[in-house]
């Protein structure tokens, strides 16, 4: 009996499975589709929260597996397990980013001062998707608006509280650690299985995606217009490296549909 290998794929959404203006992923729902009848696992890894995530995980029919929220902060479990992991440090975080000094706090504008509306303007969310959006626990995503010098002053002055900053295709997001590729390498070691090997996959647009790609087995670069791409990706030992043609969920669809064929 030939033994299929299990998928696991991880997926950013914005600019990734998601179009980066319409948030629609209907382009890749072939794929989608086809990967489901692999019986594989679709993990989503995004800067969205809990809040945001769990609806569109069943949208897509994998709400069996866990994603990765708020640019790895925290882990949302699989609807089959408890709602949420460790509860975060949100309003912490936020009272260590109002203590800074005033002239770095104005130049940092993020979701605890924007009310919906302008968290559905600046996100193109619709009102109803910016409230699930400032339902944070673990993370604050925001704006830049100062000289490079005075970002270098505000992120030393976050880092000793032991805030890390990441930069991502559309914002700046604080929090208090955990990456998307640590949270990819903690998921793939909870879902090894040494009777049934298995084929790692993570599909990314932004810097924020590097070391998730960098944490599986083939490594796919979806092409974002809006930004400057996820940059130089350390490969390592036998991990393919792939780059998709179109941007968004249509670029998405292509490259796993290709994968899906090649390992079938």
């Amino acid at each position: 009996m030939i033994i299929r290998p299990r998928l696991v794929v991880f997926s950013d959404l914005d600019g990734t499975l998601l179009d980066h203006d319409t948030y629609d992923f209907t382009p890749a729902l072939p794929a989608i589709k086809a990967l489901r009848a692999r019986f594989g696992a679709l993990i989503l890894a995004s800067s969205k929260t809990a809040a945001e995530i769990a609806p569109l995980r069943r949208a897509l029919d994998f709400s069996h597996c866990p994603a990765i929220v708020e640019n790895g902060a925290g882990i949302l479990a699989s609807e089959r397990g408890s709602q949420h992991e460790s509860g975060g440090r949100y309003e912490e975080l936020i009272g260590h980013l109002d203590a800074l000094p005033a002239e770095l706090r104005r130049c940092y504008s993020g979701f605890s001062d924007w009310d919906e509306q302008e968290v559905a303007a600046r996100t193109g969310l619709s009102l109803e998707g910016a409230q699930l959006a400032k339902q944070r626990e673990y993370s604050e995503p925001g704006i830049w608006s100062g000289t490079e010098e005075a970002f270098a002053a505000f992120c030393q002055a976050l880092s000793r509280k032991g805030i890390h900053i990441q930069k991502g295709g559309r914002f700046v997001t604080l929090s208090f650690g955990g990456t998307k590729g640590q949270r990819v390498r903690e998921l793939l070691a909870r879902l090894e299985d040494k009777r049934v090997p298995a084929i790692s996959i993570a599909l990314g647009d932004a810097p924020n995606d590097r070391d998730m790609l960098e944490s599986v087995d083939i490594a796919i670069e979806i092409p974002n217009p809006a930004q400057a791409g996820v940059g130089k990706i350390a490969r390592g030992g036998n991990q393919v490296l792939r780059r998709a043609r179109l941007a968004g969920p249509a670029g998405w669809n292509e490259e796993m549909l290709a994968v899906l064929e090649e390992i079938e």
